[in-house]
């Protein structure tokens, strides 16, 4: 399992549109995608959850991937939450 946190720079925190592209990312990789904001997980697989979360801006998450084709996957999530939270 590799695991890194990442604070969220978007002035909507995870709103409706990332969340949704966060979803299609996640779902390329067959690894297990967790998202971890004060004690509380979603999978990154789940649109509501994620949304659920309510995640917003200057809040740290943490972003968990665990699966075959998990470094591929972290490298991803990585460059997602740079570019796009």
């Amino acid at each position: 399992m590799k695991k890194f946190e990442y604070t969220i720079k978007d002035e909507l925190g995870i709103h409706a549109r990332p969340a949704g592209m966060l979803v299609k990312e996640a779902k390329k990789f067959s690894s297990k995608v967790t998202i971890t904001k004060d004690g509380k997980s979603a999978e990154a697989t789940k649109l509501m959850a994620i949304m659920a979360l309510g995640v917003k801006k200057d809040q740290t998450i943490e972003v968990a991937v665990e699966g075959a084709d998990e470094d591929a996957a972290y490298d991803a999530m990585q460059a997602f939450f740079s570019a796009n939270l």
